[in-house]
């Protein structure tokens, strides 16, 4: 029994060890199930929203085509088959150098609408581009770019855009400077134009494929029922009636007029009209063409276009009936746009432009078009010997008849592709057949792209007004000048500027004022409230009175914001044809300004305005009409000018520039432009008493090759300035102090005095930064001293914040070779003078308080006979390599195959006709060059064509959603559908919108469709897209990998290049060889 026992309890012991053995294993699955249920719970929380994604452990995972921290920005391609929805860059302001292009896919030629509900972006720079198609090779029907519709929601029209093929195709690029809010932008198939506007339903024809359409309410016409007609019933029966049976309009009795016939006639009103275009046709639209007027029809030649395939060089408009004709010409010039046109008795005459069908070369092709024989003849003018005659764009031009029988066409700057931006004047003399550049008199005028002008035969003068110019520090942008040119005397004279910068605008001389409308009013997009890309601005000048006002913007059922339109006038009235707001613009404007006539009494007559000028004459009240006279004295009927302050003066930092103006002023002791009434030893008030100045001429010049063209001038590559040669090393009245040249004057001025002088010497304020300098300077002082005078001259020293003190060339101030005196600096100063006491030392001042004493620097600047000579103009390289070796100098357009100045990029594509620009890293500019499906898409233009291996491997291609495309010749910019090239039959698989899952390079199958299961053929990486180490190669796309050759001396080379990181002491080169 005991023995029995004894045999049972080894067995229960193991029985019980099994027992706690499971009992630890049961609590150990438990512990673990703990562990598991806990890692398997929600992961750890997001801190921010996942916008298009999904947390996953606290990173957001992003949906296909965005990116992003919270996946906030679109990034990619995106396909939408709805009939209706939004589509948008995302929630915030979208992110530097971004790509996202939509599809829309609808049916077969069904009517898509695109609304776009808000939109700001960077103007001239990031653009949306709307295709109606499903490729960019597809029709373009719209570029939206700036502040289209604004956050604070004012009056704007909504635009709408319509495609008609089943597709629409959107791309959106944004370069790496400001970022806006972006875009929302709603779309509908087959929907009626903005649900006709609240007046109108929207209704269906009889097929079930028919297209809908806008029965509109009574009063309300228009394809949108957007256009009100016959308001008040036209005022019937007294003013007029409503005309029901054509264009549904207001006839108004003879002595009413205006749309709804409530104006008198004559009117002491102004108003717009907005009539019907006749016929109808897109291919009107056009942007930066040219108009003339001859006996009430309007003769409109050139322009921009979204397609050249259908366009009409030559247009005529009745400004009376309102009817266009197109001019069929046989032969005559390639279409152009940003040229000039001047009409001098049947003979239009046509200079320069871009041919944007023949690689975008600016021109200095003279085209005459008579308009009789509705022919073309091409002038060959001579030019004299050593003259150079400009290549340009965006100029203008007038016919003038001088008092010596001669008829000139006078060209007024522009741009130049070799020579930047021109500030010459150049005469065409119409009898002789031959180019002038002439000297001009009077202020230095600086010129520019797409400014306006106008010509006054009474005065024989041109009014110029805006452009996009270069400005001082090697800086480019818009202006709000405003110059006279009296061609008679070559005499520019500066007027007062209008105070708000535009290019692209128009203007027109009607009633004694030059009224100027709309144009491109961008110049800054930090914040996305700025100025617009497109303006419906409108301004008066007040030629007798040298005044400008704002007037109303044109009151019409929508908004008429534009630039790169034309205005003619008429009859009394101005005429505004086409221009670009987003899209190319077909419609006619028409402003009738008030009618002095209309103004009884002398008080009514002289008050009139503003943007008409009247006078009281013979008893009665009549439109003043502008003739030549001194307008520094404005006509006696002017309001008094308030009195000039030398602040409006020190602007002009040359003597004829400063006398040349109406603003006042004076140019006093030969350095500084002040205000007339201003106390002045030696003073000139007349431009024609002042020393010949090569200084300002030379720095109006904008690049090297126009600087080289002056033999007084040289360009200096550092500061891309140009500069006047001096006689000796620093010129007279300067002193030559190691590398600067240092002047004292013992003027008495403030600290903002003491820099304007220097600037106007081509100098700044001296930073005394070296012990020689400081040397000099207390000699000089020294010199003052011993003749009786003392000086405490100002120096370039300024008090940055707080605690920090800097010198004028932006050095810190180390308080070694010049230091404080004792209890200095103080805390009222902000600006430093040197004072040279027993102790010599500085002393703290109010910037604007008056020191005895000044101390102007510039650098030396040898005449180096032999200096290197410029580079190729940009606009001569023709590869994106030679385009950006440059540092920053030049921008290549892939999409135009293109090569700009970055000083003129905005002008060169002024309706955005690059799709993305590079300065450096430049990418393959063919599909073909693309060796991966990822870099494929990222390029609007191509689609990726797999191979049957599916692996990854395949051919970049132009292609579509539908397929592959190609141009049925070389000489054909047109693109068509040939699907043979990825053949799906033989098991080839386009891709336009999202790449193929498996990604591995030809060099491995995937497993659970995209992970690739063994790189192979040495390659290693998630793409098997690299070489394993010890080879090198490129194994993108079946590439292939081969070993480094590095002699034993390396194990290892970099992986793209070969190149041998060798490892053995004193051994190096490429394969470590030497």
């Amino acid at each position: 029994m005991n023995a029995g026992k004894r045999m049972l309890r080894p067995e229960l012991f193991l029985v019980r060890q099994r027992l706690q053995g499971m009992q630890r294993y049961l609590w150990l699955c438990v512990m673990f199930s703990l562990v598991l249920i806990s890692d398997g719970s929600p992961s750890k929380p997001c801190e921010k929203n996942c916008l298009s994604g999904r947390c996953v452990n606290g990173s957001c995972v992003c949906d296909r085509g965005w990116v992003g921290d919270q996946c906030q920005h679109c990034q990619g391609r995106f396909k939408l088959t709805e009939p209706s929805g939004y589509l948008t860059d995302g929630p915030i302001n979208y992110k530097y150098k971004t790509k996202c292009t939509w599809l829309i896919e609808g049916y077969p030629n069904a009517v898509l609408r695109l609304r776009f509900n808000h939109f700001a972006t960077e103007c001239s720079w990031d653009h949306m581009y709307v295709y109606d198609g499903d490729s960019i090779y597809a029709p373009l029907v719209a570029v939206f770019s700036g502040l289209i519709v604004p956050e604070v929601k004012g009056n704007e029209t909504v635009p709408e855009v319509e495609t008609n093929s089943g597709y629409a195709l959107l791309h959106f690029f944004s370069d790496a400077a400001y970022n806006l809010t972006g875009f929302e932008i709603f779309y509908s198939i087959n929907s009626c134009p903005n649900n006709c506007s609240g007046h109108g339903k929207c209704t269906s024809g009889n097929s079930i494929a028919s297209r809908v359409y806008c029965e509109c309410d009574k009063y309300w016409k228009g394809e949108a029922c957007d256009i009100p007609y016959c308001r008040n019933n036209c005022g019937s029966p007294d003013h007029g009636y409503c005309d029901l049976t054509g264009e549904k309009l207001c006839v108004c009795n003879d002595s009413w007029q205006g749309p709804d016939c409530s104006l008198t006639v004559p009117s002491t009103e102004s108003y717009w009209i907005m009539p019907t275009v006749k016929p109808f046709g897109a291919s009107l639209g056009r942007a930066s063409h040219k108009a003339v007027v001859q006996e009430k029809v309007m003769w409109v030649v050139g322009g921009y276009t979204f397609n050249y395939s259908n366009f009409q060089m030559v247009l005529n408009y009745n400004l009376e009936s309102g009817i266009w004709n197109t001019v069929p010409i046989s032969s005559g010039p390639l279409p152009r746009y940003g040229h000039s046109l001047a009409l001098y008795r049947n003979d239009i005459y046509m200079f320069g432009g871009k041919l944007e069908m023949c690689a975008s070369n600016v021109t200095d092709e003279l085209w005459v078009f008579n308009i009789p024989k509705m022919t073309w003849s091409q002038k060959s003018p001579s030019v004299p010997a050593h003259a150079q005659v400009y290549a340009v764009e965006g100029h203008s031009a007038h016919i003038v008849e001088l008092d010596n029988g001669d008829v000139v066409m006078v060209v007024i700057f522009g741009y130049s592709s070799i020579y930047s931006y021109i500030s010459n004047v150049q005469e065409y003399n119409i009898r002789t057949n031959t180019w002038l550049v002439p000297e001009t008199r009077g202020a230095i005028a600086q010129g520019g792209y797409g400014h306006s002008s106008v010509y006054d035969s009474s005065s024989k003068s041109v009014y110029v007004h805006g452009g996009y110019k270069s400005l001082p520090a090697n800086k480019y942008g818009l202006v709000d000048d405003l110059y006279r040119y009296e061609v008679q005397t070559r005499t520019w004279t500066i007027l007062r500027e209008s105070g708000y910068p535009r290019y692209l605008h128009s203007s027109v001389l009607l009633g004694g004022m030059l009224l100027i409308f709309g144009g491109n009013t961008h110049n800054d997009t930090s914040l996305s409230n700025g100025a617009k890309c497109f303006s419906a601005d409108f301004l008066a000048y007040d030629i007798a009175c040298d005044e400008w006002k704002v007037l109303p913007k044109p009151n019409l059922h929508r908004d008429v914001n534009r630039f790169g339109h034309i205005a003619v006038t008429s009859n009394g009235s101005m005429y505004v044809f086409g221009g670009f707001s987003s899209v190319l613009l077909n419609d006619v404007l028409i402003y009738r300004p008030p009618s002095c006539e209309a103004f009884l009494g002398q008080e009514r007559c002289e008050a009139a305005g503003p943007g008409v000028r009247c006078v009281w004459k013979g008893g009665r009240c009549m439109s003043w009409e502008p003739s030549f006279t001194n307008s520094a004295t404005p006509a006696p009927f002017c309001p008094a000018k308030a009195a000039t302050v030398d602040e409006r003066c020190y602007r002009f930092s040359d003597c004829t520039s400063c006398t040349a103006n109406t603003n006042g002023c004076q140019w006093c002791d030969s350095k500084k432009c002040i205000s007339a009434l201003s106390n002045c030893t030696s003073t000139v008030k007349n431009f024609t008493k002042c020393p010949i100045r090569n200084e300002q001429i030379c720095s109006k010049m904008a690049n090297c090759k126009s600087c080289s063209l002056n033999l007084s001038c040289q360009w200096d590559p550092q500061q891309q300035e140009c500069h006047t040669l001096p006689a000796q090393l620093c010129g007279d009245g300067w002193s030559n102090v190691e590398e600067a040249c240092l002047q004292i004057n013992s003027s008495r001025e403030s600290f903002d005095n003491a820099q304007h002088y220097c600037k106007n010497l081509e100098g700044n304020i001296a930073s005394l930064t070296t012990a020689k300098q400081v040397e000099f300077v207390l000699e000089e002082l020294q010199k003052y001293q011993q003749k009786g005078k003392k000086l405490s001259p100002w120096i370039g020293l300024r008090k940055i914040n707080v605690s920090y003190w800097g010198w004028e060339d932006m050095s810190p101030f180390t308080n070694t070779s010049l230091q404080w005196l004792p209890g200095e600096p103080n805390d009222s100063g902000f600006c430093a003078y040197l004072e040279r006491a027993q102790v010599s030392g500085l002393r703290a001042n109010p910037c604007t308080a008056n020191t005895d004493g000044l101390i102007c620097e510039k650098p030396v600047v040898s005449p180096n006979p032999n200096a290197r000579p410029c580079k190729t103009p940009c606009s001569l390289r023709t590869t994106c390599e030679n385009c950006t070796s440059q540092a920053m100098e030049c921008m290549w357009c892939g999409s135009t195959k293109r090569c700009v100045d970055s000083n003129a990029y905005v002008i060169s594509f002024p309706y955005g006709q690059c799709l993305e620009w590079q300065t450096g890293d430049c990418v393959s500019q063919n599909c073909s060059g693309l060796r991966t499906c990822g870099l494929c898409l990222e390029q609007p233009d191509c689609g990726w064509c797999g191979d049957p291996s599916n692996t990854g491997r395949g051919q970049c291609m132009e292609g579509s959603y539908r397929g592959p495309m190609k141009s049925p010749s070389k000489s054909s910019q047109d693109m068509v559908l040939e699907t043979g090239l990825c053949p799906k039959e033989r098991g080839f698989e386009w891709a336009f919108i999202q790449c193929p899952a498996c990604q591995c390079n030809g060099h491995s199958t995937c497993v659970n469709g995209s992970v690739c299961e063994q790189c192979r053929n040495l390659t290693t990486g998630l793409h098997c897209e690299t070489c394993l180490p010890g080879y090198h190669g490129d194994p993108t796309n079946g590439g292939k990998c081969q070993a480094c050759k590095c002699n034993g001396h390396a194990n290892v080379c970099q992986v793209l290049t070969g190149k041998c990181f060798c490892t053995t002491k004193g051994i190096k080169g490429d394969q470590c060889q030497l």
